[in-house]
């Protein structure tokens, strides 16, 4: 989160979302991360989705790990820089869903959001990622957050991606030898 935001491409869309909903209640980014995972873990009432240790360390460690960051975090100079912050940022965030989704300890609130709405109807991790990516896009821009060239290279990105290292970083027990 901190490298797009250093990046100054635009944000990703969740923090589009944070950052509108930031400027308007005068709250810190960190903070409006963790409520907005609060929130956003009311929405896995309907999807029947069950929070684990990971779901909650995932809204206690981003919102402190993002405000931490963004203090010693320069900003960088040029533009090339800028698109390594941005693409890194992109990958990393992939990498870390697929890291934490696949260790089976509980995906993130947002994360949550996305498997649950999987799981219960079938359609792509990509394809819903996407749609709720763009969503959530729409209203932190109504609500005055930055947009920008990586804010929609994010998201449409973030769902492939996503889906692509799943796979990879996915925890699986060993079978038991056959004696």
């Amino acid at each position: 989160m901190a490298l797009q935001i250093r990046a100054t491409l635009g944000l990703n869309p969740w923090d589009v979302l944070h950052e509108g909903l930031a400027e308007r209640t005068g709250l810190s980014f960190g903070l409006i991360t963790a409520i907005t995972g609060v929130a956003v873990l009311l929405l896995w009432i309907p999807l029947r989705q069950k929070p684990g240790v990971g779901t909650i360390a995932n809204v206690v460690v981003i919102a402190v790990a993002v405000d931490a960051t963004l203090a010693i975090l320069p900003a960088p100079q040029g533009l090339l820089p800028r698109i390594v912050f941005l693409t890194l940022g992109i990958v990393l965030n992939a990498v870390a869903f697929a890291a934490y989704v696949g260790s089976r300890l509980g995906p993130g609130p947002r994360d949550g959001m996305v498997t649950g709405f999987c799981r219960r109807t079938g359609v792509s991790l990509r394809v819903v990622r996407t749609v709720i990516e763009l969503l959530v896009l729409g209203t932190g821009w109504l609500l005055g957050g930055t947009v920008g060239i990586g804010t929609i290279l994010y998201a449409l990105g973030i769902g492939p991606l996503s889906q692509l290292f799943l796979p990879h970083l996915t925890w699986r027990e060993r079978s038991q030898p056959v004696s």
